[in-house]
């Protein structure tokens, strides 16, 4: 049966895009866009948190990519879920990792790619009281799943325009501070071992902390570099849709997190939408409750969610120009 899923999942993967930057010229279609329902998303919160801290090589670990695996076989059918299933030695200990795949519109050559990592910090060391508990990551990991899931259901009933590729990346969030070797761990495997050699869709995005309270997003310097007009349009429409006070147009930091490592290992042009600010010296600053024992549920606002879902449904049916 694995060997049948994978030759699936390979089929659906299968591009045939240019290199050129037509792929980032958008304008409005007039197509009909679904709406985004930020109560779905914060239910698939809470299931993710009721695990506990999704831990590499955790019991909470393990059966959350089963939830991820059931949840996504029912919206895009078996055939189209494909776990990448690894293991490392970090730390002197060698752990279970699992990038989670998941294709919709298998009859389009034509494709984008929408990512966040589903894995849970295993210490909070901004946490002025238990620095060496794993954080629950409603934020920092939840979120930007839950919001995938929910696209996830709403293409089953409405199949885009264009061929869209959901991967959750493993391990984004293990490394001990400083040492980014150790961080990104599912999006480096995946980069230099690609289950579709020449993988080579449109464009990518990344959601990463996309629904806590007083969420902010500039526009992330490396995204900036790699896809100017993904950027340009997507912060368009969030002005038209009146989320500029989430959406600022403004620079942002120069924030290493995944995208960094896919446009690294595969060239593929992926923006990073992500809560952060400047200070007034230009360092970068993550919300307070980062990396703490606060990023729970209680810090999740369903508004925020909302906006980044109206956001990207918008793109994603009406923004995109299709054969």
């Amino acid at each position: 049966m694995k060997g049948i899923l994978f030759t699936s999942i390979i089929s659906l993967f299968l591009i045939a895009c240019s290199d050129d930057q037509s792929g980032l010229q958008f304008k409005d279609q007039g197509r009909d866009v679904p709406e985004f329902n930020s109560r779905n998303a914060f239910s698939f919160i809470e299931d993710q948190l009721a695990f506990g801290p999704r831990v590499p090589g955790s019991d909470a670990h393990r059966e959350a990519v089963n939830y991820f695996r059931d949840h996504f076989s029912e919206t895009a059918g078996q055939r189209s879920v494909f776990v990448q299933q690894f293991e490392q030695e970090i730390y002197n200990e060698t752990l279970p990792f699992y990038n989670v795949l998941v294709s919709f519109g298998g009859e389009h050559t034509d494709r984008i790619v929408l990512a966040a990592h589903w894995d849970s910090r295993p210490r909070g060391e901004r946490d002025p009281d238990n620095p060496e508990l794993p954080i629950p990551g409603a934020d920092d990991g939840a979120s930007g799943v839950s919001v995938l899931m929910e696209l996830a259901t709403i293409f089953k009933e409405n199949p885009p325009p264009i061929g869209v590729d959901i991967i959750l990346f493993d391990g984004e969030d293990y490394g001990e501070e400083g040492d980014l070797a150790n961080y990104f761990i599912g999006s480096r495997y995946w980069g230099q071992n690609p289950p579709v050699p020449g993988y080579n869709p449109r464009f990518g995005i990344l959601l990463d902390m996309v629904g806590g309270e007083g969420a902010v997003f500039p526009k992330e310097v490396h995204s900036v570099n790699f896809a100017p007009q993904l950027v340009d349009e997507v912060w368009s429409i969030a002005a038209e849709k009146g989320h500029g006070e989430l959406f600022l147009n403004e620079r942002g930091g120069r924030v290493a997190d995944d995208h960094v490592i896919v446009e690294q290992y595969t060239g593929i042009p992926m923006i990073n939408i992500i809560h952060h600010r400047l200070n007034e010296s230009g360092q970068i600053e993550f919300p307070p409750y980062w990396h703490s024992q606060k990023d729970d549920i209680d810090i999740i606002d369903r508004n925020v969610l909302q906006a980044v879902g109206d956001v990207l449904l918008e793109l994603i049916y009406n923004r995109i120009p299709v054969d």
